[in-house]
């Protein structure tokens, strides 16, 4: 078993969507970023590729790179599922919080839910995602950020692998 924490954090803008967990939510402005700022699954993927010691999304998807510019994050976590299965991992569970003030996203959790646990070839049984608003003391208005944990099994260990 392998534990994962994942963080990511982006601008709210004018003239971009907002989309979290791959479901684009209806807002005023979005998130800033190369690709489509998704901070729920950036946070997620930031986790796999931890757990499994992958780096993070920034090695594998930078965004000095323009073929991730605008990029859906679902796509990305298909690319970071393959990379941790590759490995020798499979996903157990996935845990998120969202914070952020507005807007509220309870509406939107399960499809969240269905797309991360669809992307990550789970139950959505498997994953769940609160949101905080820190009470405005974190983040405020100008931004959102994400927090995740996983745990994966498989991969084998190197103590395994010194006395095998």
């Amino acid at each position: 078993m392998r534990i994962g924490h994942g963080y990511d954090v982006h601008l709210f803008a004018e003239g971009r969507r907002l989309v979290l967990g791959g479901v684009e939510i209806p807002c005023e402005k979005g998130l800033l970023g190369h690709s489509d700022a998704d901070v729920l699954l950036h946070a997620v993927m930031d986790a796999l590729l931890g757990a499994a010691g992958l780096g993070d999304i920034g090695k594998h998807f930078p965004d000095s790179d323009e073929q991730y510019k605008d990029i859906s994050s679902l796509a990305l976590l298909d690319k970071t599922v393959k990379l941790i299965e590759q490995s020798g991992f499979s996903v157990e569970n996935i845990d998120c919080t969202v914070v952020m003030l507005a807007p509220k996203i309870a509406p939107y959790t399960e499809e969240m839910k269905n797309n991360i646990a669809s992307h990550c070839h789970i139950m959505p049984q498997q994953v769940n995602i609160k949101a905080t608003t820190e009470e405005g003391a974190g983040l405020g208005e100008a931004a959102a950020g994400a927090h995740a944990v996983c745990l994966l099994n498989g991969g084998g260990t190197l103590f395994g692998a010194l006395f095998t």
